[in-house]
């Protein structure tokens, strides 16, 4: 059963040209059944010269009072029985929301993913590799990408948004990969559960359990807990139907990027040096395809408002509809302003459309 999970995983490393062993990756590891069993197979590549050298990352953001530090000494213990190199980093996020007024889960994910890059940078210096060869590996799996569908079928989503998660995505500067995507959480639980060396906690658990994960008042909580087990009851094979759905969307999304993006190089200009200071559209863009315009849209829009902002599917509409159309304006996202002449769509924040107004 350990050879097929790693074998199963290994497969998704070579399709997606994750990693080798001229790599190295920094595991985010929580303590989690997930990322436990992400820790133990990374471990496996390195023995196996599948990839060229592994440390762990545990950010501890003081959540959960003691819980929280249990989870770190997990982690801390998991890394000394694999002879993993770790980086613990304390951040205290509830501080961090009273200060900033920032929502909690944006706060926690932008410094986890700045503690990434700053430990895999470390780990590419001391271990002799360039950072271009340096990864992020996160533990999400089948189930969190049929989750996350269901999450967006719920509240709807926007171009390529049902293919759920990508195996790899750049974040920070850093290429973030997923090897686990597509297996499922039981089988990494089983596959952890069996090992005969596996790390135990002071209450004998194999793997650290948040209860806030329970709790069906949160969204995601909800779907895992509700509507996923109701779905595997019509069919229990979900995961690997679903996921392979999720596949197909992926290709054709793929395609569809790839297309977008000449048109955004052919078709947009920024005008500042800052992608907040907006864009202009050329008027010919209305001349392609309805789904490659939302695309360009959506990708324009994706620039000006920052990674962790939702594009709004009534904004890309609003733009869609002015373009071609003389003296269009509109107010999107509660600041951009969206307007349209004979040069083309003009995004840009309601500050600067309002100064140009007024010189005007």
């Amino acid at each position: 059963m350990a050879q097929s999970l790693f074998d199963s995983v290994m497969k998704t490393v070579r399709e997606h040209d994750m990693a080798s062993s001229e790599n190295v990756a920094l595991l985010m590891v929580s303590g989690g059944s997930d990322s436990t069993a992400l820790a133990y197979l990374a471990a496996q590549m390195v023995a196996a010269g599948e990839l060229g050298a592994v440390s762990m990352l545990h950010v501890n953001h003081k959540l959960r009072g003691e819980a929280s530090d249990g989870d770190a000494a997990f982690v801390a213990d998991l890394a000394s029985r694999l002879e993993i190199p770790l980086f613990l980093c304390e951040v205290d996020i509830a501080e961090m929301v009273r200060s900033t007024g920032g929502n909690m889960e944006a706060l926690a994910r932008a410094e986890r993913y700045r503690a990434a890059r700053e430990a895999l940078e470390s780990t590419c210096l001391h271990l002799g590799f360039s950072l271009e060869a340096g990864r992020v590996f996160v533990a999400h799996t089948a189930d969190d990408r049929v989750e996350n569908f269901y999450m967006r079928s719920i509240v709807g989503t926007g171009p390529g948004g049902f293919r759920s998660m990508k195996h790899d995505v750049m974040i920070d500067g850093c290429r973030v990969c997923r090897p686990l995507l597509e297996v499922g959480r039981d089988e990494l639980r089983s596959y952890v559960l069996h090992r005969h060396d596996a790390v135990q906690d002071e209450h004998g658990a194999a793997w650290r359990e948040d209860a806030t994960n329970a709790d069906t008042d949160r969204f995601r909580a909800f779907v895992r807990h509700e509507i996923v087990p109701r779905a595997k009851e019509r069919n229990p094979r979900l995961l690997e139907t679903l996921t392979r759905t999720m596949n197909l969307i992926a290709e054709e999304d793929d395609m569809l990027i790839r297309d977008a993006r000449v048109l955004l190089l052919e078709k947009v200009v920024p005008l500042g040096t800052s992608p907040a200071e907006g864009f202009l559209v050329s008027p010919a863009l209305a001349d392609s395809s309805l789904p490659l315009v939302r695309r360009v849209i959506d990708r324009v829009l994706s620039l000006m408002l920052g990674r962790d902002a939702r594009v709004e599917t009534s904004s890309i509409q609003a733009c869609v509809d002015g373009l071609g159309k003389s003296g269009y304006v509109a107010n999107i996202q509660g600041d951009i302003a969206v307007s349209y002449n004979r040069q083309g769509l003009r995004l840009e924040p309601m500050a600067a459309f309002r100064a140009r107004r007024k010189k005007g």
